[in-house]
């Protein structure tokens, strides 16, 4: 558009001037070609730079003689002053441009008073127009400069906040990708580690019984078979889409009931199963969470709680839907719980589907464990 411009206002100025009562020049079409010419060449490519790195006064102060000479030749070319002052601004920095501005719009009159002299002819045709030409070159030089700043500011806080868009985009893919691993390695702590303590477990069993029981060690055995084999579906099933391979082909109840099972014939603990109010269809992340709190709790039965009873509650109410994990055996202190992943990893799992976990335990009435989930 700025070139354009440019362009416009020297074409006007020439057929201007070739239409006027006497014509220009060559010397004056010359004159203006060559300063197309420069804007051209020198003009643009300043244009292009940083604010603070156009030093285009050279190329300004070539014009003004150029635009001195077109004026010698013909005063008509004097409305190249519209293309020229702004340019001045544009080339340069503010304060040689006012300096080169001024000494633009002094030149007609001074032209024209070296030529016809000082008369008041020359001095009432031009001299109101000079006068007027001035601060108005000036207000408007400053206008574009202070417009051109401006623009460059924006460029710059726009380059800014599209690099802080960048850069928030990779913090959270990388706290996605933190979250996602601290969810696998829940996923990975309440089922393949449980699991594999389990099988481990048995086999030791299994082990001391062979020489005393064979009947025994033949149930550990199949026992641990049956939880490897449980342990190679769940690792599958988390390749395949992460989703609790226990909750395939069942319903949560069924899952839960199977986990109390499993508790009662490797340890001879008492587990049950029940449930309360309406039972109903649960999102499938509410029952991973749930599931996963149930198999984690079980298993801190199995290896710390020396418990001889254990109840799995799932309470269904209409806006909700909680977990209790309940048993009689010596309890903790709910304050300081350890350092395993357990109940840290619990609560997590809980707050990601808007849940709590609620812990009471002592050596008199054992541990309870609640999970409530809003649904």
């Amino acid at each position: 558009m700025w070139d354009a411009f440019c362009f416009v206002v020297i074409s006007m100025v020439l057929v201007w001037g070739q239409l006027a009562a006497r014509p220009v020049p060559a010397v004056g079409v010359a004159a203006l070609l060559a300063i197309a010419a420069l804007y051209v060449v020198f003009g643009r490519p300043l244009l292009r730079l940083e604010r603070g790195e156009r030093r285009g006064t050279a190329v300004a102060v070539a014009m003004l003689v150029l635009f001195a000479v077109a004026l010698a030749a013909s005063l008509s070319t004097a409305y190249l002053l519209f293309a020229l002052c702004p340019l001045m601004f544009r080339i340069q920095p503010l304060r040689p441009a006012i300096v080169m501005v001024v000494g633009a719009t002094l030149l007609p009159i001074t032209v024209a008073v070296l030529q016809y002299g000082p008369t008041a002819r020359v001095v009432a045709a031009l001299g109101p127009r000079t006068a007027v030409a001035i601060p108005t070159a000036l207000w408007l030089g400053y206008w574009i400069d202070r417009v051109t700043r401006q623009s460059h500011e924006r460029a710059r806080l726009i380059a800014e906040l599209e690099a802080s868009r960048a850069e928030i985009a990779v913090l959270s893919h990388e706290a996605g990708t933190t979250a996602e691993r601290a969810r696998l390695a829940g996923e990975i702590h309440d089922t393949l580690a449980q699991g594999f303590t389990s099988i481990i477990t048995l086999l030791q069993a299994a082990k001391a019984d062979l020489a005393t029981d064979a009947g025994a060690a033949q149930d550990h055995l199949a026992l641990a078979i049956r939880t490897a084999r449980e342990n190679l579906a769940e690792s599958r099933a988390m390749i395949a889409e992460l989703t609790p391979a226990a909750l395939h082909d069942t319903d949560l109840v069924d899952a839960l009931r199977r986990q109390t099972d499993a508790l009662t014939e490797e340890t001879g603990v008492a587990a049950t199963t029940g449930t309360t109010g309406t039972v109903r269809a649960l999102p499938t992340a509410v029952q991973v969470v749930l599931l996963r709190a149930a198999q984690e709790a079980l298993a801190n039965v199995r290896r710390h709680a020396a418990a001889a009873e254990v109840a799995v509650r799932l309470a269904y109410t209409t806006d909700a839907v909680r977990l209790v994990v309940r048993d009689d055996g010596r309890g903790f202190d709910p304050v300081r719980p350890g350092t395993g992943y357990g109940l840290a990893g619990m609560r997590a799992r809980a707050e990601q589907v808007n849940g709590t976990l609620a812990v009471h335990s002592s050596p008199d009435t054992g541990t309870t464990i609640e999970v409530s989930i809003p649904t």
